[in-house]
C-alpha cells in the first residue's frame, strides 16, 4: 500500500472519532449500505484496500462535509413562551399527581404503620417500644423540670405584676425566662438522647428520634420565642403592642403552625424509614399545603391585633409606617400563597433538595418576620435615640429627622441580614455574588450593594449633620416682642447656619458619585457621562456667570461669618432677620412680615443688627429744676434691679446706668441712660425700664416735662380784676401763639440720626 493510501487511512480514522453515528455511505461497488461508525479496524482496512485513490478522497470529502455541517446544525432556540410552558406544567404536574394518588394515599400510610408495628413486634413489642420511649421522655421533663425550678430560686425575677415596667425591666425579666427556658430545653435533649442511646434499640431510636425532634423540642422553641416577643399572659411586659385577646390567639396559633410544619416533615421521614417508595404518596405536599392555608386563615383572623403590633405605640409614626401597618395581614397572605407554588413548582420540576432542608420553611418565616422586625427596630430607636437637644420648631424637626435616620438606616442592616439568610437557606453563597463570575447576576449583586453602601452613607452623613442642627439650634424665628419692635432677632450659631448647606451638598455628591458607580457596576460605560457632565458644567459657567458670581459670593460671605440664620441685618435699605439661606441667594423676613430674596452678588454692603452685642441708650426729659443727681440715683437702683432679676439678668452684658445731662431745649434737659445686652434681648428689657422709671419718677415727685408755650402780657398785675371777656381773648390769643409754634417746629428742618444712636 502506497504512502498516500495510509495517510488517507489515517484521516479516516480521525474523522470517525471526531463524527457522530452518520448514514452509512454508499461506495462505488456493490458493497451495502454499512455504519462507519461501528465497523472493526481490520473491515475499515478491507473496506479501504478495495477503493481507489479517487473514492478513498471523495469518502473523504464527503465525510468531513457532514462532519461540518452536523457542527454548524442550529440550536434549538427555547422562547419565553416555552419558558411558561414548562412552568406551568411543572406547577400542575403536582396536582394532577395528589389527585391521582389520593385513592392510595391512605393505604400507604397504612402499610408504613403496619410495617412500624412489625419492627416494634420483631425487637421487644410494641409495648416494650412505647414503655421505653414514655419512660424516656418522663425522665427527661422531670430533669428539664428541676433544672428551671433550681435557676428560678437562684435568679429571682423582679417584675411587678401591677405596675408598668420600663423597656430595660421587661427585656431583662424576659430575656432571663427565654434563656432559663433554652437551658431547659437543651437539659432535656442532652437527657433523652443520653438515655435513649443506653436503653432503646437502634430501631428505636430511628422511630423516635425524629417525632421528638420535630413533634415536641421544636414546637416548645417556638413557644418560648413567643412567650419572650408577645408575652401572652404578661401586658405589663409586652414588648409589642397588642392586646391580651390577640396577643393569646397568635402565641397558641404560631406553636400550632410550628407544631404542623414539624409534622410535614416527619410524616415525609416516617414513610421513607417504613418502605413506602418515593412518590408513592403526596401526603407530605398536602400537609405542607394546609400549613399555608393555616397561615392565610390566621392572618385573616387576627388582622385586626397584626395592624396594631405592626404601627406600635411611637407618637412619631410616619405614613409609610401607617402603610406597612394596614398591608401587613395582606403581605402575609401573599407570602404564604406565593411560598406554595414555589414549593409546587419545584416539586413539579423535581428539585426537592432544598425543600428537604427547609429552605422554604427558612424563606417563609424571615419574610412574615420582616415587617415585626421593623416594628422592633422603631420600638428601640424610640427608647434608645438620645433625647432632643436643644428646644423650638427647628431642633424638634431635627430630632425627628434623627430618629428616621435611625431607623432607615436599621431596616437596611435588616434587609441584608434577611436576605443573606435567605440565600444561605438556597445553598447561594454570597461570597461567590462578591467574586464575581457570574454573569448578570453578578452585575445586579454588585449594583444593590453599591446602592445599599451609598445609601447607608446618605443617611449616616444626614444623622451625624441632624444630630448637629439638634444640639446647635434653638427657636430660631423671631418671637411676637422682637417683631413688634423696629429692629430684633436672636442670632443661631455658626453651625446652625453652614449644617443645613453641608447637608444638602453632601447628599447630592454622595447620590452622583454612588449613583455612577452603581450604573458602572450594571457593566455601562460611564465615561461618556462624566465626559457629557464635563461640557454641561463649561456650558453653565459660560452661560450663566451672574450664578456663578452668586454662588461665590455666597460662599466668601460665609466665610467671613458676615450672617447667620437669625440675625437682623440691613442690606442696601433693606432690613429684616435672616430666615433661611440657600447656596445663590438668602431671605429676609421684615419684622413687618414682607420677604426679601437677596441673591449674594447683589450685596453690596450688609449691616449686622444681630452681633456679639447691642446697646442701648434711652433719653428721658424732665424738666430745667430737676436734680441730674437724684435721676442718676434711680437709673442706678433700677439697674441693679433688674440684673438681680432672672427674667433679665443672662440678658444683660452691662448694666443701666444714667450718661447724665445730654441736651438742652426749650422744653427741659434730655437725660439720657444706657444698657448693653445680648442682640434681640434690648427690646424687652427697654420696655421694662421705661415701666420702671416712670414708676420711680412719680414714687420720686418728678415729671417729664412738657411742651409749653408763655405769653408775656403787661399789666396782668391785677389780673383778679380782669372781666371774662379779657380772659377769653387772652386764652385766644395764646392758643393761637401755640399753634404758629407748633407750626414752626414741624417745618423746620429735624436734626435727629434716622438710624440707633
Amino acid at each position: 500500500m502506497s504512502a498516500l493510501v495510509k495517510k488517507v487511512i489515517g484521516l479516516i480514522i480521525a474523522a470517525f472519532l471526531l463524527a457522530t453515528p452518520l448514514a452509512a455511505q454508499e461506495t462505488t461497488n456493490t458493497d451495502p449500505q454499512v455504519d462507519p461508525a461501528t465497523m472493526t479496524p481490520e473491515a475499515i482496512d478491507a473496506m479501504v484496500a478495495r477503493m481507489s485513490d479517487d473514492e478513498v478522497r471523495a469518502f473523504l470529502l464527503e465525510r468531513l462535509d457532514a462532519v461540518a455541517m452536523q457542527s454548524q446544525a442550529p440550536e434549538e432556540v427555547v422562547t419565553l413562551s416555552d419558558k411558561v410552558a414548562n412552568l406551568w406544567g411543572a406547577f400542575t404536574t403536582p396536582l394532577l399527581q395528589t389527585l391521582q394518588k389520593l385513592p392510595d394515599t391512605l393505604r400507604f400510610v397504612g402499610v408504613a404503620i403496619s410495617n412500624q408495628i412489625d419492627k416494634a413486634s420483631n425487637s421487644g413489642g410494641l409495648l416494650l417500644w412505647i414503655g421505653l420511649i414514655a419512660l424516656v421522655l418522663a425522665v427527661g421533663f422531670a430533669v428539664e423540670y428541676a433544672v428551671r425550678a433550681f435557676l428560678m430560686r437562684r435568679v429571682r425575677q423582679k417584675a411587678n405584676p401591677n405596675g408598668e415596667e420600663s423597656l430595660r425591666d421587661a427585656v431583662q425579666f424576659l430575656f432571663r425566662r427565654f434563656v432559663r427556658e433554652i437551658l431547659g430545653l437543651i437539659v432535656f435533649y442532652v437527657v433523652i438522647r443520653a438515655l435513649g442511646r443506653s436503653l432503646l434499640s437502634p430501631e428505636m431510636l430511628l422511630f423516635a428520634a425524629p417525632l421528638v425532634g420535630y413533634l415536641i423540642w421544636m414546637p416548645r422553641l417556638a413557644a418560648a420565642a413567643s412567650r419572650f416577643l408577645l408575652a401572652p399572659h404578661r401586658p405589663d411586659l409586652r414588648l409589642v403592642s397588642i392586646d391580651d385577646h390577640w396577643a393569646r390567639f397568635l402565641h397558641r396559633n404560631i406553636v400550632g403552625v410550628v407544631f404542623l410544619g414539624g409534622l410535614t416533615i416527619y410524616s415525609v421521614t416516617f414513610l421513607a424509614t417504613n418502605g413506602v417508595p418515593p412518590g408513592s404518596t403526596r401526603l407530605g405536599y398536602m400537609l405542607d399545603s394546609a400549613l399555608y392555608i393555616y397561615i392565610i386563615l390566621i392572618a385573616l383572623t387576627a388582622r385586626d391585633g397584626l395592624r396594631a403590633m405592626m404601627l406600635g405605640s411611637d407618637p412619631d409614626t410616619t405614613r409609610f409606617d401607617r402603610r406597612v401597618a394596614d398591608a401587613y395581614p395582606i403581605f402575609a397572605i401573599v407570602v404564604a400563597a406565593s411560598t406554595w407554588a414555589l414549593v409546587t413548582t419545584l416539586i413539579g420540576l423535581g428539585t426537592i433538595k432544598p425543600l428537604l432542608q427547609g429552605a422554604h420553611y427558612t424563606t417563609m418565616f424571615l419574610l412574615l418576620a420582616a415587617p415585626v422586625v421593623d416594628t422592633a427596630i422603631r420600638g428601640l430607636v424610640r427608647h434608645l435615640v438620645p433625647p432632643m437637644a436643644g428646644e423650638g420648631p427647628a431642633a424638634e424637626a431635627a430630632y425627628l429627622s434623627t430618629k428616621r435616620s435611625y431607623v432607615r438606616i436599621g431596616r437596611v442592616i435588616a434587609v441584608g441580614i434577611i436576605f443573606s439568610l435567605i440565600a444561605r437557606a438556597w445553598d447561594m453563597s454570597v461570597a461567590e455574588l462578591l467574586m464575581g463570575g457570574a454573569g448578570i447576576a453578578d452585575n445586579l449583586f454588585s449594583f444593590l450593594m453599591t446602592v445599599v453602601v451609598g445609601y447607608v452613607a446618605y443617611e449616616a452623613v444626614s444623622l451625624w449633620i441632624n444630630s448637629r442642627l439638634a444640639a446647635e439650634m434653638t427657636a430660631l424665628g423671631m418671637s411676637q416682642e422682637d417683631a413688634d419692635a423696629e429692629m430684633g432677632g436672636a442670632s443661631g450659631s455658626r453651625l446652625s447656619t453652614v449644617l443645613p448647606l453641608m447637608l444638602l451638598t453632601a447628599r447630592a455628591t454622595i447620590i452622583v458619585v454612588f449613583g455612577l458607580l452603581a450604573i458602572g457596576n450594571l457593566g455601562i460605560d460611564i465615561t461618556p457621562l462624566l465626559a457629557g457632565a464635563g461640557v454641561l458644567g463649561l456650558a453653565i459657567g459660560f452661560g450663566a456667570q451672574k450664578l456663578v458670581t452668586d454662588v461665590v459670593s455666597g460662599v466668601f460671605f460665609l466665610i467671613d461669618d458676615a450672617f447667620r440664620v437669625g440675625d437682623y441685618v440691613e442690606i442696601d435699605g433693606t432690613m429684616g432677620a435672616v430666615e433661611k439661606i440657600s447656596i445663590r441667594s438668602m431671605q429676609l423676613r421684615h419684622h413687618r412680615g414682607p420677604v426679601h430674596t437677596i441673591p449674594y452678588g447683589e450685596i453690596p454692603k450688609l449691616t449686622n443688627y444681630s452681633r456679639d452685642w447691642v446697646i442701648m441708650k434711652l433719653k428721658f426729659t424732665v424738666p430745667f429744676d430737676t436734680n441730674p443727681n437724684q435721676i442718676k440715683k434711680i437709673f442706678k437702683k433700677i439697674g441693679q434691679e433688674m440684673m438681680e432679676d432672672p427674667l433679665f439678668k443672662d440678658d444683660f452684658l452691662q448694666p443701666f446706668k444714667s450718661q447724665g445731662v445730654f441736651d438742652i431745649d426749650d422744653v427741659g434737659m434730655v437725660i439720657r441712660g444706657k444698657f448693653m445686652a445680648k442682640p434681640g434681648k434690648q427690646f424687652m428689657i427697654r420696655k421694662e425700664i421705661y415701666n420702671k422709671v416712670k414708676a420711680a419718677f412719680a414714687e420720686a415727685g418728678i415729671d417729664f416735662a412738657r411742651r409749653e408755650v408763655r405769653v408775656a402780657i403787661p399789666g396782668l398785675e391785677h389780673h383778679e380784676d380782669m372781666s371774662e371777656e379779657e380772659k377769653a381773648a387772652i386764652t385766644a390769643a395764646a392758643a393761637g401763639a401755640a399753634a404758629d409754634a407748633a407750626q414752626q417746629q414741624d417745618q423746620a428742618p429735624s436734626s435727629a440720626p434716622k438710624g440707633p444712636d
